[in-house]
């Protein structure tokens, strides 16, 4: 259905001339004419009578009114959805649990104005790959590509580290422990069934395990963040490694325990990826408030993978 005669239909009933309609939408009365004559056709009805005064709906052109205003409310709903400035920013996050959630937190209380779409794709190769298409405006990632490989006006910058704690039960030999250094974990079990080879946070456990001469274990399915601290909880012996920014809420009996690593402390590398020609202005405001927020972060005595940036 033509939207511009359905938008002259409505013109034309709420002015109740063609003329009059005709001057709101900037156009001639022949092309109001035009326009409502083909609507007519389409529809198989008449859609206004004239009148010694102009012209007035039919009642099927009365039936019909509500639908064609409902009609345009629906295409500038549409229209909004993409338009730079009107629609949400649509950044894509980890999850919903982790600090990249935690870091649209912050920026959304500090621009409460600021609408944000939150979504989680699967990996970064994914969440790049949408970033160039447009489907979304950011993703905040590990990225492990040196940044001549990413895809042409696709840029990335390094928005923050987040220290690695280890998670224990209360039987753990290092359960008491204030803080551990890394090297100390070899010969532990390091328990964590959610790595997938090829992912970008596959590729970290990797480099941090090769680094510090870990275990890491990924064998079994992966059934979710309970069934995994149930475990922990009840073991002397399986721990597993989680970001300082990870939101979990575990039953009191578990008594799990979140030991600091430190000497040196290992960091997960966050950084915002986006294409260099989006015009969100919500863009520019994140890409600030992150930057900002990066600047002030300690990173004496950290490590990260060689292809953190």
């Amino acid at each position: 259905m033509d939207l511009d005669a359905v938008r002259t239909f409505v013109a034309a009933a709420d002015a109740g001339q063609f003329q009059e309609a005709a001057a709101q939408l900037s156009v001639t009365q022949q092309a109001v004419s035009k326009r409502i004559a083909a609507l007519e056709r389409e529809l198989g009805v008449r859609l206004f009578t004239r009148t010694a005064r102009g012209a007035r709906p039919t009642l099927d052109g009365q039936a019909f009114l509500p639908h064609a205003r409902a009609l345009l409310r629906a295409e500038e709903r549409a229209a909004a959805s993409v338009r730079p400035g009107t629609r949400a920013l649509r950044v894509d996050v980890i999850g919903r649990r982790l600090r990249p959630a935690g870091l649209l937190r912050g920026f959304h209380r500090a621009h409460p104005g600021a609408e944000l779409d939150v979504v989680t794709l699967f990996d970064a190769e994914t969440a790049v790959a949408a970033v160039h298409s447009g489907t979304i405006d950011a993703t905040v990632r590990a990225v492990t590509v040196p940044a001549r490989q990413l895809p042409d006006g696709v840029r990335t910058a390094r928005v923050h580290d987040e220290p690695l704690q280890l998670l224990t039960g209360p039987a753990h030999p290092l359960a008491s422990a204030d803080a551990v250094p890394p090297g100390r974990l070899a010969g532990h079990r390091i328990w964590m069934p959610g790595l997938v080879a090829g992912t970008e946070w596959g590729t970290y456990y990797d480099d941090l395990a090769a680094a510090f001469g870990l275990t890491i274990e990924a064998t079994g399915p992966d059934f979710g963040a309970d069934p995994l601290l149930d475990t922990i909880a009840g073991s002397a012996t399986l721990a597993t490694l989680v970001g300082e920014g990870t939101s979990m809420v575990w039953p009191v009996d578990d008594d799990l325990r979140r030991i600091a690593l430190r000497g040196p402390a290992p960091v997960y590398p966050h950084s915002l990826v986006w294409r260099a020609d989006n015009p969100h202005p919500a863009l520019a405001a994140l890409r600030a408030h992150l930057a900002a927020a990066y600047e002030g972060q300690e990173r004496a005595g950290t490590w990260a993978p060689h292809w953190a940036r």
